[in-house]
């Protein structure tokens, strides 16, 4: 089994700062791209940023700037650095992980359970 789990999320003031988590765990044999995706109230999950094998960052123009996607493949490990958090930030995060199983011939896409981001003074 694969699992991904997720965490740093809270709630935090408008301005400020929060850095998330995902850590994959179980019977990897690669791990290709990574990401994070989130999805607001009353609105479709969007793309915010995701980050290559290779260390190749890419942002979502609402993000760029202020948030920064890192990878830590020693430790199976995805994270989220967000800045200048804003109201319009308030969402569930959810990471993303494009991996390969010990075992399989084919990469797969795989969810964590997503954690709960709130900008709100």
């Amino acid at each position: 089994q694969v699992q991904l789990v997720e965490s740093g999320g809270g709630l935090v003031q408008p301005g400020g700062s929060l850095r998330l988590s995902c850590v994959a765990s179980g019977t990897i044999f690669n791990i290709n791209a990574m990401g994070w995706y989130r999805r607001a109230p009353g609105k479709a999950r969007e793309w915010v940023a995701s980050i290559a094998s290779g260390g190749s960052t890419n942002y979502a123009e609402s993000v760029k700037g202020r948030f920064t996607i890192s990878r830590d493949d020693g430790k199976k490990t995805v994270y989220l650095q967000m800045s200048s958090l804003k109201p319009e930030d308030t969402a569930v995060y959810y990471c993303n992980v494009n991996m390969m199983k010990v075992g399989s011939w084919n990469s797969d896409e795989y969810w964590g359970q997503g954690t709960q981001v709130t900008v709100s003074s």
